[in-house]
């Protein structure tokens, strides 16, 4: 056996080896190079197979009837750009009169066949301009977030990891209000550690609501300004909010001056419009599990729930503009929770579902927003925790997945920046006391010694 042979197999048993244990891995070294010759040799006649060709122009017939040349042949979309990334390759087309980029969509299946991808996606630029995303592998088997990620913009946090390769943002400030919908061990709590650790860092105030009597959030606090345990605190902690929202906006009303010298672009209508030093530091609100706060059993509960869903939807019809974000998580948000429920669903503009249980719970999440994620939502297995489909009221969706953060983590995380937790004045009283940690456990049970 010569040198070379032997170089061979070592190369296609490494490669084999790779794509098995290491996709990642396999796809930046070999991969990569397979697939952008395959798209380069065989994009004429794959897009001819899947119908993404138009015929030739009228003047193109003509010159070709006028000098006895054959008759040209149909044109694909033209390639703008190609290029690599560490999940897949980028695709930019330039559509030919005639297109739409509709039919791009359309055969994404195709083109994922044709082209020996795991995944590809499309998306409009602009007018004429599609860029479709082709993954080599299965991110969300194992997700890697990027080394670097866009953490410049304030309030907008790397949470999870698409389907397409590409890092999902939560932006408040674009989704002011957000829905976070999942079954027991489907990973919602995940992804909920995941918002608080990529907000400890930044310049704003985390008002946790968690009427599991605190386990969740609790271990948190050190990163915390103001925490509920129980309904009655939670709706305490609310009307404080309200009053703190009321109290914001009487600032950014003190500050607008509005006259005929003062340009458009310096009118405050939100704290973002404020100068630096004037403007109230942002809040989100995160509610671990909104049944907890809509179920009564008697006539006082019941006039106590009532007053915290009308705190709710006035956070999230008003609270925007003085920097007020809701978080809302729970495991089923139907109308079976009471009047008033349906009405701040529909202020929550921002969607998320992990696995659920039944169909009715997707349709709570995207029934009005997209037919296509209530069957991706029902879809996700019960082996993949984390696994989530996330969209907004544009119609929009795609699948993502969180990395796994345990609690420690996440604690570790909030410990090492509990000196950015702001003290406000309004939720001074539910500020979380921070008890030294004893080091004796306390048994669940009295233990009895056995005697002889």
């Amino acid at each position: 056996m010569t040198a070379f042979t032997v170089t061979l197999v070592l190369v296609v048993a490494t490669a084999g080896l790779l794509r098995w244990r290491r996709p990642a891995w396999y796809w930046m070294t070999f991969g990569v190079t397979f697939a952008a010759l395959r798209v380069r040799f065989q994009y004429a006649s794959v897009m001819e197979a899947c119908g993404l060709t138009v015929p030739p122009s009228r003047w193109r017939l003509a010159l070709a009837r006028a000098t006895n040349r054959p008759v040209p042949e149909s044109r694909p979309p033209r390639i703008l750009r190609l290029r690599p990334t560490r999940t897949g390759l980028l695709l930019r087309l330039k559509l030919r009169p005639g297109q739409d980029a509709f039919d791009v969509a359309a055969s994404s299946d195709r083109l994922r066949h044709s082209f020996g991808m795991y995944g590809v996606t499309s998306r409009e630029l602009r007018s004429g301009i599609v860029e479709v995303r082709m993954t080599g592998y299965d991110v969300l088997k194992r997700v890697q977030m990027p080394a670097k990620t866009d953490t410049t913009q304030p309030m907008r946090v790397p949470v999870a990891l698409r389907e397409d390769g590409g890092v999902h943002y939560r932006d408040y400030r674009l989704v002011p209000h957000a829905l976070t919908l999942g079954a027991t061990e489907s990973g919602k709590s995940v992804y909920q550690r995941n918002l608080v650790a990529g907000l400890a860092p930044m310049d704003v105030a985390l008002v946790g609501i968690d009427c599991k009597q605190g386990v969740e959030l609790f271990p948190l606090a050190r990163r915390f300004s103001a925490l509920a345990d129980t309904p009655d605190t939670a709706l305490e902690l609310l009307e404080a909010l309200v009053t703190h929202m009321e109290e914001v906006y009487q600032l950014i009303r003190a500050e607008q001056r509005i006259t005929a010298a003062v340009p458009d672009a310096e009118i405050a209508a939100d704290i973002w419009d404020l100068p630096g030093h004037l403007r109230p530091v942002p809040v989100v609100v995160l509610v671990d599990e909104v049944a907890e706060l809509a179920l009564y059993a008697s006539k006082d509960e019941e006039k106590r729930r009532d007053r915290i869903i009308t705190a709710l939807v006035r956070l999230a019809q008003l609270g925007r503009a003085a920097g007020i974000y809701l978080e809302v998580c729970g495991q089923r948000f139907g109308s079976e929770l009471g009047k008033g429920i349906t009405m701040l669903r529909a202020q929550l503009t921002g969607r998320t579902a992990h696995r659920v249980n039944d169909e009715t719970s997707a349709n709570m999440a995207f029934g009005d927003i997209s037919p296509d994620a209530v069957l991706a939502a029902i879809q996700i297995p019960t082996d993949s925790p984390g696994v989530a489909v996330t969209g907004d009221s544009s119609g929009g969706w795609s699948r993502i997945r969180a990395p796994h953060t345990s609690l420690r983590e996440a604690v570790n995380i909030c410990n090492r920046h509990a000196d950015r937790t702001p003290d406000l004045p309004a939720l001074a009283a539910f500020r979380p006391a921070l008890a030294p940690v004893s080091s004796a456990r306390v048994p669940l049970s009295k233990t009895v010694p056995a005697t002889a």
